[in-house]
């Protein structure tokens, strides 16, 4: 090792020092360090070079997926602290071989605290990254348990060459429950079933109004044997219907006896209720806490939205979400969502449908990087679900091929479906016709990243598409955002 000229002003210092942390092993070549900065300076152009093609022969997909398994994050965990350290070790090492001593005592006071200062910024991000994968791990350890259901072995693991087992849609229910200390039992104010093609992504929405009547079971269950007519109890001391929709969970999860003493049957009766009311199989089901996801969009930093009209809330009706279009946050989102002060559970369900939608447009994966942390601590206290940790890793990928995918929606409210009276056959025909055209869909190439496209743009897939009216006049299916105004706007 040859001693070669070193820096001979604080500034000369400080520049190699920098220029260290972003190529390690320069510090060394200016000093004279030459084997020891080649390997340093190898090592890290062939670390740079391994994770370029590592990205470029995976999409962000499969990144993203691989992502939540326990391995991934583990391993992200103990890369971030090894790399942190290393990187620490290389700022203290190289201005030691840089010889800020043979500087003036103010110089070396300088480049001493701006060395120190730069030891401690190049771990942060890896410090970050290390912290971040801990936190996943937590969050989904916490909502992706065991199956509740008693008696039910766990899932089979996902063959890797077909995940899906064959399926050409993945069906998900989503719930929207009102958690409350005062409240006992389940009960699902918000019900919708998300229909997702796993080749192009493709989704149908569709919404169930939580005062649906004479509810069916699927023949030769237990619940059909109890409710051969339908769901019918009697009505509530206060005149009330407790047999609605809505308390079908709540129901089951209170007659244990009627599944022969087994325990948390409601989620399992809803999925399978909602899916013979529609003609289709479901697969899982996620419950979201109404309020947990108001925390979820202040993570995220609000959502914008267009009122279209004052939204009055409260016991009192002291509450008001002023219309107008603009950024809310989580709490004013909520109750513009759920609402019925001088409205009805059918505009309500238009306003969910509107929030789900902006929050589906303008939650992008720049957004979730940069407020992870937020994102995950929210998600915490929002989700309750059947879906089996391993499907993660295809469930992500799919979940961004939505993001640029056709969504539609069907809302079975009146005039199209009468709740009281509900023709069930009808239900299960607008169900089918809306896959249908779903399925036969393409794709687009590309989604525009605003409503404010030229002509000439591919259109936002939120937007309603364009599409010829149906011989018989039912065609009720429509874009996610249709009648939101500029809903999905970003800002």
């Amino acid at each position: 090792m040859r001693q070669a000229d070193e820096p001979k002003s604080a500034g000369a210092v400080l520049g190699w020092l920098v220029l260290s942390a972003l190529a390690p092993g320069s510090a060394h070549l200016r000093a004279g360090w030459r084997r020891t900065g080649l390997v340093l300076l190898s090592c890290y152009a062939a670390l740079l070079l391994a994770l370029l093609a590592f990205i470029l022969s995976n999409d962000l997909g499969t990144l993203a997926g691989s992502a939540t398994q326990d391995s991934w994050l583990t391993a992200i965990m103990a890369g971030g602290i090894v790399l942190g350290l290393a990187w620490f070790a290389l700022i203290v090492h190289s201005f030691v071989v840089l010889r800020p001593g043979r500087l003036a005592q103010s110089g070396q006071a300088l480049t001493g605290t701006v060395a120190g200062l730069l030891a401690i910024a190049v771990v942060v991000p890896f410090g970050y990254a290390a912290q971040s994968a801990g936190t996943s791990r937590q969050t989904l350890d916490r909502i992706f348990t065991a199956p509740e259901n008693e008696g039910e072995p766990p899932p089979p693991e996902p063959e890797p060459e077909d995940p899906w087992a064959g399926r050409e849609r993945v069906n998900i229910l989503l719930l929207g429950g009102d958690a409350d200390d005062n409240r006992t039992g389940v009960r699902t104010d918000s019900m919708n079933l998300a229909s997702v093609d796993v080749k192009t992504g493709n989704t149908v929405l569709f919404s169930l109004p939580r005062n649906l009547e004479d509810v069916r079971f699927r023949p030769d269950t237990p619940m059909a044997r109890r409710f051969p007519g339908g769901f019918d109890l009697p009505k509530d001391a206060n005149g009330g219907s407790s047999d609605l929709l809505n308390s079908v969970w709540e129901y089951a999860d209170a007659h244990p006896e009627i599944f022969g003493g087994k325990q948390h049957q409601g989620p399992k009766v809803l999925m399978d209720t909602i899916g013979y009311t529609l003609g289709i199989e479901v697969d899982w089901y996620a419950l979201v806490n109404m309020w947990g996801f108001a925390r979820l969009i202040d993570a995220i930093g609000g959502v914008r939205i267009s009122v279209e009209q004052d939204v009055v809330f409260g016991k009192y009706n002291e509450g008001l979400v002023k219309a107008g279009t603009r950024r809310l946050k989580g709490a004013d989102a909520m109750w513009y969502a759920r609402s019925r002060t001088n409205s009805d559970d059918y505009t309500r369900m238009r306003r969910q449908r509107c929030v789900l939608g902006a929050l589906l447009d303008q939650a992008d994966p720049a957004t979730v990087l940069t407020r992870f942390n937020q994102i995950a601590l929210a998600t915490k206290e929002l989700i309750r679900t059947d879906i089996p940790r391993p499907m993660l890793r295809h469930l992500v990928p799919l979940a961004l091929k939505v993001k640029d995918a056709e969504v539609s929606s069907v809302q079975f409210v009146p005039p199209l479906i009468n709740t009281g009276y509900p023709d069930w056959d009808k239900i299960r025909d607008i169900a089918e016709k809306a896959l249908r055209a779903s399925s036969r869909a393409q794709a687009p190439v590309a989604a525009s990243a605003s409503p404010a496209a030229t002509p000439t743009s591919t259109p936002s897939p939120r937007k309603t598409p364009k599409k010829p009216q149906a011989k018989d006049g039912q065609d009720p299916a429509q874009g996610l955002t249709e009648g939101c105004g500029g809903s999905s706007a970003k800002g």
